[in-house]
């Protein structure tokens, strides 16, 4: 089983990179793009004896405890088999 997780910041918070970004793109003729956030993405490869509900349990603890800073972090994340 693998884990998709995506850590961005939360929208309250500023992303200057993301305005990079999006600045970028304006100069470089792209107009169609309203908003860039940035993120990090993470692949977990979980072991095949967790049942779903544990894998779905480390994940979030994972996530929460090692991936983000709770402060100006949120995450998502998937599971697939």
């Amino acid at each position: 089983m693998k884990a998709h997780v995506t850590v961005t910041l939360k929208t309250s918070v500023l992303d200057p990179q993301g305005q990079t970004i999006h600045n970028a793109l304006g100069k470089i003729g792209i107009q169609g793009v309203e908003a860039v956030r940035q993120g990090k993405y993470f692949l977990l490869t979980l072991s095949p004896s967790l049942t779903k509900d544990a894998a779905r349990a480390e994940v979030e603890r994972i996530a929460r405890d090692v991936l983000t800073n709770p402060v100006i972090e949120e995450f998502t994340y998937k599971l697939e088999e």
